[in-house]
């Protein structure tokens, strides 16, 4: 029976006696522990569409288990190994064979060397008068990238799409308040001189906006709950899109005092249970998180909330006259008490939601991981290896048939050096030949490893992660590793890698780059400065007021239609820089070539194929030249003087 989702232990909050003033969104009556039509048709359809999704995404859980247990190092160990570490705690018991974990890292270190270049996302102007708001644009949206560590959210979206076959996360605009010293200037009025006196500086502090830009929030797929009408791949046309958030009642509280978004948060410190509980089955992660909730008790107040954007006609939903589709957000704590209801009023109409899922079937919610293809053979790897281990395990001990007639059991039982064996009295003056003999011992697991070594080559062929690209050459074959087999082998896993790169531009990051243009042209209310070194101060210099590295950039500076540019998931380091160094060579000692191609930008292309961020700085600084009248009328003004300053 599938797992269902239940909200706290009662759906009747009318005992709360408190009452507190809230402003509720578009004037709708969402009072708790009034249980108002609105609040419960609210809190009813949100907590059924995540009963639909759950009992759909819960089917995978058990799969995505065994990965985790796969990504470890270690095996819950039985009863008889538990008795060998207890007797020994350096005999070897069984273990996970890391090889999946090596795969997911190789996979990884791909994708981040892929897409991780400044600057992340790249946007074009459309025409040629958005030329210098696209560049604006891009350093704004970099910068906003630098500050909130996008990069880390966007290699949990890599591991999660490999390891599980989804990687959601949620772009939105964080606004970060607090207090600033600010100086002011101070004095007195006097009525003798009828103006201010005794002017001077005042340090003050003033509640202000700290920092305002894009962020990206990763979703556990252990806890997303999509459409499961529509593919993972085409969420934007589903009716809802939602997830569970765990966080803490003070985290909520301090949400709703400077979020104006956030309301009925004090109602939830009236609440025992703030938990969606999911039935049959406690939080899925904490398998991987080894964290017990019941464990922490009453020592945090977890608070669970569903959030959901829902794409609604507002008239059927008592929300508003519009008889057409709006998509709103709603957030419901603890399975009871809505907590946010707002239309998005996104300028972009969209689901604020990307999805990386690079093994889709374009059909599916929850596709099938790079991992999940491994697991027969990670499963086989570990049998062979821990089946080898244990049977040394039992060889490297003496077994031994003894006649107890004839020697002192005892004595063989001391394995320290030196030992001494004493006969026994019957068998005095008769030998020691026949009195013990050890026990044959056939090692039928000798070809395990070899096997294991034939199975690392087929899991290496399933995903296309090369032993090259490991760090490592391979193993087998001739003796000699030729130039050309190193280059094609290596070339060929890297087009398959590229291949699940570009898959992830399209699905998600292309989403991302969109969603993070369209909040900060929309959302934006305070200047900002940008760094301007580089490959744009040149071209800002001749067209935008840039000074000492500096540009300022006003919200109205960013109103311009723009195109995007995704990368196409290779390498910046790959074969074909070798290739352009070849044609720069050739076209270097051919004068006629030399007119026709452009020999700057190519070295320019070469050097950033491998990995020179900031070609300018090496540029040469011309010197200047006068003519000789201009010379002597600059040393007489003083503006010039003889080398050495003579």
């Amino acid at each position: 029976m599938p797992n269902i989702i239940t909200g706290s232990n009662t759906n009747d909050l009318s005992y709360i006696d408190a009452k507190y003033e809230y402003e509720y969104p578009e004037g709708l009556d969402l009072r708790p522990n009034v249980r108002s039509d609105v609040h419960k048709r609210i809190q009813n359809s949100v907590m059924q569409k995540a009963r639909v999704s759950y009992t759909h995404i819960s089917n995978r859980f058990s799969s995505w288990r065994d990965i985790d247990k796969f990504l470890v190092a270690y095996i819950r160990s039985d009863e008889e190994e538990r008795n060998v570490k207890a007797a020994d705690d350096r005999k070897p018991t069984s273990i996970v064979f890391p090889y999946s974990y090596a795969v997911l890292e190789t996979l990884l270190t791909y994708l981040s060397l892929a897409h991780f270049q400044d600057p992340i996302f790249q946007y074009e102007g459309s025409s040629p008068e958005d030329t210098v708001g696209a560049i604006l644009l891009q350093l704004v949206v970099q910068k906003h990238c630098k500050k909130n560590k996008v990069e880390l959210a966007l290699h949990t979206m890599f591991r999660d799409s490999l390891a599980y076959g989804i990687g959601p996360v949620a772009p939105a605009w964080d606004i970060r308040r607090g207090t600033r010293r600010v100086m002011r200037e101070e004095g007195h009025f006097t009525e003798m001189f009828g103006r201010l006196l005794g002017r001077g500086p005042l340090l003050e502090e003033e509640e202000t906006i700290l920092f305002e830009g894009n962020k990206l929030t990763n979703i556990d797929p252990y806890n997303v709950l999509p459409d499961p009408t529509v593919s993972i791949h085409d969420i934007q046309n589903g009716e809802f899109f939602g997830w569970v958030e765990e966080t803490n009642l003070s985290e909520l509280l301090r949400r709703e005092q400077n979020d104006e978004n956030y309301f009925n948060c004090r109602y939830l410190k009236h609440i025992k249970n703030r938990k969606v509980d999911f039935s049959n089955d406690s939080h899925a992660r904490n398998v991987k998180t080894n964290i017990s909730k019941d464990a922490l008790g009453d020592e945090v107040s977890q608070v669970q909330i569903v959030h959901m954007y829902v794409d609604l006609i507002p008239e059927d939903w008592k929300l508003g006259d519009n008889e057409y589709p709006e998509k709103w957000l709603f957030s419901v704590a603890a399975g009871e008490v809505v907590i946010q209801a707002r239309p998005l009023g996104l300028n972009h109409g969209m689901y604020p939601i990307a999805v990386a899922a690079p093994t889709f079937d374009g059909y599916s919610i929850s596709p099938h991981s790079k991992l999940e293809t491994l697991y027969g053979l990670q499963e086989t790897l570990n049998y062979l290896f821990n089946s080898h281990i244990t049977n040394v395990r039992k060889a490297v001990n003496d077994m031994l048939v003894v006649d107890p007639y004839m020697l002192n059991i005892n004595d063989l039982k001391d394995p320290g050096p030196g030992k001494l064996i004493r006969m026994r009295r019957p068998a005095w003056g008769r030998g020691v030949r026949d009195a013990v003999m050890q026990l044959q011992i056939n090692d039928i697991t000798r070809h395990n490893i070899s096997d294991s070594a034939w199975i690392l080559s087929w899991m290496n062929n399933i995903v296309g992660s090369d032993e090259s690209m490991m760090g490592s050459l391979r193993q087998t074959g001739p003796e000699r590793l030729t130039k050309g087999e190193f280059e094609g082998t290596r070339q060929s896993a890297l087009s398959r890698l590229e291949y699940i790169g570009r898959i992830i531009s399209v699905q998600a990051l292309q989403d991302i780059a969109y969603f993070f243009a369209s909040h900060t042209q929309q959302l934006m209310s305070e200047d900002t400065y940008v760094k301007t070194i580089g490959e744009w101060e040149e071209r800002l210099k001749s067209e935008y007021n840039v000074s000492e590295g500096k540009a300022k950039v006003t919200p109205k500076d960013l109103l311009i239609d723009y195109d995007i540019d995704i990368r196409d998931g290779s390498l910046p380091n790959n074969q074909s820089a070798d290739v352009f160094m070849q044609f720069f060579e050739v076209i270097a000692q051919h004068p006629e070539l030399n007119q026709q191609f452009d020999i700057k930008r190519i070295f320019k292309h070469i050097a950033r194929s491998h990995g020179v961020k900031n070609v300018r700085e090496f540029y040469r600084q011309d010197a200047q030249t006068m003519a000789d009248e201009q010379v002597e009328q600059e040393v007489a003004r003083g503006n010039l003087v003889p080398a050495g300053g003579m």
